[in-house]
Parts: C-alpha cells; sequence; structure tokens
C-alpha cells in the first residue's frame, strides 16, 4: 500500500506486508546506491506486526518508479550472487572428483 501526497509524487511511504528487517533494509541500501533518492528509510511499527514501511524521496521521479528500479536491481544482485554460488559449487565439485580420480590412480 502506498501513502504519499497524489500532487507530489517524489515522496511516498510504502508499507509492505509479510515483510522484515531482511528484505527492507536490503532494498533501503539499493535505493541508497540510487542517485535519484535524496532520502529513504525503514520502520517496523510493532515487532508482532509483520509489516514494514519504506520511505522513499526523491530528487523529482515518481517515488514508485524509483523504488520499482530499486526492487529489480535488488532481483539482478540476488541472480547474481546465486549464479556465482552455484558456479563455486560445482567447481568445486569437480575439483574434488578429479582428486579422487587421482588418488585411485596412485593406488
Amino acid at each position: 500500500m502506498e501513502h504519499g501526497s497524489y500532487t507530489d509524487q517524489s515522496k511516498s511511504t510504502f508499507s509492505l506486508v509479510d515483510e522484515d528487517h531482511t528484505f527492507a533494509n536490503a532494498v533501503r541500501f539499493t535505493l541508497n546506491q540510487d542517485p535519484r533518492v535524496s532520502f529513504c528509510g525503514y520502520s517496523i511499527p510493532h515487532p508482532s506486526d509483520n509489516r514494514v514501511n519504506i520511505r522513499v524521496q526523491t530528487t523529482g521521479d515518481p517515488s514508485r518508479e524509483v523504488l520499482k528500479d530499486a526492487c529489480q536491481d535488488l532481483m539482478l544482485m540476488c541472480q547474481h550472487v546465486r549464479s556465482t554460488f552455484d558456479k563455486a559449487v560445482s567447481d568445486f565439485k569437480i575439483s574434488k572428483a578429479r582428486k579422487n580420480n587421482e588418488d585411485m590412480d596412485v593406488e
């Protein structure tokens, strides 16, 4: 849910249900990397409430678009980390298999 002004779309607070510090802090970090963002922060209204409020203020662009771009950037970062991790695991398994084969050849 978005809370903001209809006349000034550069400032909004987004309330996201079923999210916590993990997602909110990652989005906040990504938003703060964007030069269009003049302020970004988040709060959790109550520890037992599974909801975060993310405040975005931009230099003029619609805050909704900037938040959407940040989420897409975060998704790309996560995909990169996942593919890098998967490749490292695969390389490790291959090198371990080669080592095991070399050890069997020595015997």
